[in-house]
């Protein structure tokens, strides 16, 4: 399958369906000797797993990751690295009034159309379940970058309730089953989605991702611009239907003078005043921290009845059963995490098979 596969030096490719026996990825492009073992990757599918919260799907998947090849004796051998991860909790019947029906909002129609052939139980390719194996890669490309980046996602707004800048505090992301970094916003939000579970209805989210300690220098210009890798890696999340660097769209309201990253000497180096760019400029990154934010639709898959029509090309009314994301976007914060990180060691790698040397 064409497009399953991410990345230059630093390479990935998924694969695997929703509901077949495993899923998985093969990572490319690792260098050798990196301490690497299940538990440094386990720790990162772990925040993504579903069935942590009623918040969250009720499917039971341990997503217990196994090395296939690529590691020895605890280390990185240089060679390609398999990953996989069995799935264990299917329920494919669950699917079985849709199979010839297509679900508003979602892929069902797109696969169809473009393969003449569909696996409907979850959504096969097209399902969230695929990006356990964008995690497991994420595992491995945060070993890349080293304790000197560090990378971290949280909700910053579900449905139409936003956090409160000034109430910040990344301690609280792990306090509550919605990675929100403001604890009033995580308590209002456990009552929307309790209201919307019960109604077996879905909300949409934005997610914002930070990357701290990335060194001036990386990203190649034009077409391979830092900020560019980082805007396909994030619209490649499923559901994913915008994505802002730094501003971003807010942006285009800003005049000249309050757009500008002001920048001064400090105990000899220069340093930005501001972060209006989000850690990227022309396409390279400037040292200051790189700030993502990516929006994710509301789960396709819902109780109330839609209009659809059939693979027949008759009209019809469609509801799915099973178990489903009330808001997928929770679980899309480790996912974007990872896309963050595959894309900065690839770049990375990049930059020292041009320039040399370990770090710009």
């Amino acid at each position: 399958m064409a497009g399953s596969s991410f990345g230059e030096l630093f390479r990935f490719t998924t694969w695997g369906e929703s509901h077949g026996p495993a899923i998985g990825c093969v990572v490319d492009g690792v260098p050798s000797r990196l301490p690497l073992d299940s538990p440094d990757i386990q720790r990162w599918l772990d925040r993504r797993k579903p069935g942590q919260s009623k918040f969250t799907t009720q499917r039971q998947e341990p997503d217990t990751v196994e090395i296939l090849s690529g590691v020895f004796e605890g280390q990185t051998t240089g060679t390609p690295i398999q990953l996989l991860i069995r799935n264990q909790d299917q329920r494919s019947k669950d699917y079985g009034d849709i199979k010839d029906k297509f679900r508003p909002g979602h892929a069902d129609f797109t696969y169809e159309m473009k393969y003449g052939i569909r696996d409907y139980r979850g959504g096969g390719r097209s399902s969230a379940r695929e990006t356990a194996s964008r995690v497991a890669a994420g595992a491995i490309a945060r070993k890349v970058l080293g304790s000197a980046v560090s990378i971290r996602g949280y909700m910053v707004q579900m449905g139409k309730d936003h956090v409160e800048n000034a109430l910040h505090d990344d301690a609280e992301i792990d306090r509550n089953p919605f990675f929100c970094p403001d604890a009033k916003a995580a308590a209002r939000w456990g009552d929307l989605l309790n209201g919307v579970r019960k109604a077996g209805s879905s909300v949409g989210a934005v997610i914002e991702v930070v990357a701290r300690g990335v060194p001036a220098g990386l990203g190649e210009p034009i077409y391979d611009k830092l900020d560019a890798d980082l805007a396909k890696a994030m619209m490649s999340i499923n559901a994913v239907k915008a994505v802002e660097i730094g501003a971003g769209l807010e942006a285009a309201g800003f005049s000249g003078e309050e757009n500008a990253d002001e920048m001064r000497m400090e105990a000899g180096q220069p340093v930005f005043t501001s972060n209006h760019a989000g850690g990227i400029l022309g396409g390279i990154s400037t040292g200051q921290d790189i700030v993502v934010r990516f929006a994710v639709k509301p789960t396709s898959s819902i109780l109330t009845p839609r209009h659809t029509v059939d693979r027949f090309g008759a009209e019809s009314e469609i509801l799915t059963k099973g178990r489903h994301d009330p808001c997928v976007g929770i679980r899309a914060v480790p996912v974007g995490e990872a896309m963050m990180a595959v894309v900065l060691a690839d770049h990375l790698l990049r930059h020292r098979g041009i320039y040399g040397g370990a770090m710009p």
